[in-house]
């Protein structure tokens, strides 16, 4: 039998191919703008002949159906980074949260700490070969799909077409749902005035030639709106926005002086529009790789003058970074912070960023804080952090004294709550009062 008379005889509906899943079953789902929403409708029209199945990814997007009250005892998630649709699903006990470098969960597969019976994916059609590729979303599928017992593609004919380590052929496929759809986009909020200032205090710290790690929202796109006078930028990254778009097609993004993958976007999964998705297929300049070599801080130390920018809820006068719950509820989760922070401090000339605007709420809290919330979890520790930028400035840390660290950020803070961080800080033994009265002169 030739790859084709395999791909045909593989071929059905969802219903079909989702009574492959059984109860008490671990079921990988693909993530993203990957996200294989036919299979997971049919998995949850499946739903009355199962019980105890655990669905396992990280951030997802559409509507997670199977989190719903009235699934409890027939789906439970497992979230390794929390998504708007299944956050309050965590906050209410119905799902789990599991904190854990993004670098490290391919890692859970291989070991057997979390073994998979079934990985669910959306992938291209097949080559003239009889492989398919992961498209937009490589992030850990392509390792879960090669550890998982059976395989079922959403097989759609308008997912791009991509390069790198993202081909799989269509003999370790278990079932094939085909499909001819729209991908769900993603579509960040335009930057507000602040993070434009904030983006523009982080853009001063990327020189030219640097490689750096890009992500979404308004603070990423505010750096990259920022970058358009750079030459030879590349990119090593988990993920990628529309926002490179403008900044190749205007020469800025080179990838010419890499130290590794020269020339390259390297990335695992990219977060967008249509309009990215017709540019990354078949474009050769983009190199998918699984997670788990992406963001390896080793890997991503082998980037001279890497540049990583990641985001913070909370930062308190010690450099502690709380950047994935508020209090005890989890938000988000640990994401690729710490390995780009960590791999980015041992690069030669790499910058370690932090950014973040001053406040939160339409300005009425501050995010510079004396104490991170009861129960907030510790994301990047204040040995990790090195430079912290605000709207109102850039504080660098690393090797400096709690007093130092308290200056700095207070300095950085939003002019309201400078008074009351100082008070904290005095009565902390942080700052004496002449350190105090020389910050509010």
């Amino acid at each position: 039998m030739n790859w084709r008379e395999e791909y045909r005889s593989k071929c059905m509906d969802g219903a079909q191919a989702l009574k492959a899943i059984r109860s008490g079953e671990r079921v990988w789902v693909q993530s993203g703008c990957g996200t294989p929403s036919v299979l997971l409708d049919a998995l949850v029209a499946h739903a009355s002949e199962l019980r105890n199945v655990e669905i396992v990814h990280m951030k997802t997007l559409g509507e997670a159906v199977y989190t719903r009250p009235e699934y409890e005892g027939i789906f439970r998630h497992r979230a390794l980074f929390l998504g708007d649709n299944v956050r309050e699903a965590v906050a209410a006990g119905r799902a789990d949260y599991t904190p854990i470098f993004l670098s490290e969960i391919e890692g859970l597969f291989a070991s057997g700490a979390l073994p998979l019976d079934v990985t669910l994916m959306q992938v291209s059609p097949p080559d003239e070969h009889g492989f398919v590729t992961l498209g937009t979303t490589v992030d850990c599928t392509l390792n879960a799909a090669r550890a998982s017992k059976t395989v079922i593609a959403e097989v759609n004919e308008r997912m791009p077409r991509t390069h790198g380590d993202t081909s799989f052929h269509v003999s370790h496929l278990s079932a094939i749902v085909e499909t001819s759809r729209p991908l769900l986009e993603s579509h960040p909020e335009p930057s507000t005035g602040i993070q434009r200032r904030v983006g523009a205090n982080v853009a001063s710290l990327i020189p030219d030639g640097a490689t750096i790690q890009t992500g979404i929202g308004g603070i990423p796109d505010a750096v990259l709106s920022c970058l358009r006078d750079r030459r030879d930028l590349g990119i090593h990254t988990e993920m990628v926005s529309d926002g490179v778009i403008d900044l190749m097609e205007a020469g800025v993004l080179t990838g010419e002086r890499k130290s590794l993958h020269r020339g390259k976007v390297v990335l695992s999964f990219v977060l967008g529009s249509q309009r990215l998705f017709d540019f990354i297929d078949h474009n050769p300049s983009f190199e998918f790789q699984p997670i788990s070599y992406t963001n390896n801080p080793f890997v991503v130390a082998k980037n001279d003058n890497m540049v990583a920018i990641n985001s913070a809820l909370q930062v308190d006068l010690t450099g502690q970074v709380c950047a994935d719950s508020l209090g005890t509820k989890p938000y988000s989760g640990f994401g690729g912070q710490v390995d780009f922070i960590r791999g980015a401090a041992r690069s030669k000339g790499g910058v370690p960023i932090i950014a973040l605007p001053s406040t939160a709420r339409h300005g009425t809290v501050s995010r510079i804080v004396p104490m991170l919330e009861p129960g907030a979890g510790v994301v990047t520790s204040r040995a990790d952090v090195h430079y912290v930028v605000t709207e109102h400035g850039i504080a660098y840390l690393h090797g400096k004294t709690l007093r130092e660290r308290a200056e700095a950020l207070i300095a950085i803070a939003d002019p309201q709550f400078r008074g009351d961080l100082e008070d904290f800080a005095m009565r902390s033994h942080y700052l004496e009062r002449k350190a105090a009265a020389i910050l509010q002169a």
